[in-house]
């Protein structure tokens, strides 16, 4: 086998495990892009730990079918690149949207969402619900929020308490 087709391969099999990984993957084309601005994109996804690549489109595509999306082949066109948000599906998303709020150059084409095909509105919707981390933090806010509660009335209850057995304490003094 030559060395050309087992580097095909290879490109094949890590593009066919990220997309089985990934909790999202997000298509764009990127044809207007500058380098400057593809290389502060890339950053923003490294920083959050997802990822930004271009692959082949046909590389792409026989992954694709491999994992049985075989809707995918018409946005496999032209300047293609592809993110991936392993731990959170939000991520690439906020990204993305993000970015095309202050850059020309990318334009959204579809998204892989838990194994269902998305197109841009779509990813657009996904990027305006809250991270992972933020539902974290609402969840034990909801939780921490009684037991502070708890711990204000207990503590002026046991405030009145020491209040009275004080007020007993001086009545038998005196």
């Amino acid at each position: 086998m030559s060395t050309a087709r087992e580097a095909k391969e290879k490109v094949v099999s890590e593009f066919k495990d990220k997309l089985g990984r990934a909790q999202s993957i997000i298509f764009t084309s990127y044809s207007g892009l500058t380098v400057e601005d593809d290389t502060a994109l890339r950053r923003k996804f490294k920083e959050a730990n997802a990822e930004y690549k271009v692959y082949k489109n046909t590389l792409m595509w026989r992954a694709a079918q491999e994992l049985g999306y075989n809707d995918l082949k018409k946005y496999l066109e032209g300047p293609t690149s592809v993110s991936f948000g392993y731990d959170d599906p939000v991520t690439p998303a906020k990204i993305l949207v993000e970015f095309l709020k202050n850059n020309k150059g990318l334009e959204l084409k579809a998204g892989i969402v838990d194994g269902k095909l998305v197109g841009p509105e779509e990813i657009k919707a996904l990027s305006e619900l809250p991270s992972k981390e933020e539902l974290i933090a609402k969840a034990l806010g909801s939780m921490k929020a009684p037991i502070n509660n708890l711990v204000y009335v207990l503590s002026g209850t046991l405030r009145s308490l020491v209040i009275a057995l004080n007020a007993v304490k001086e009545k038998k003094e005196a």
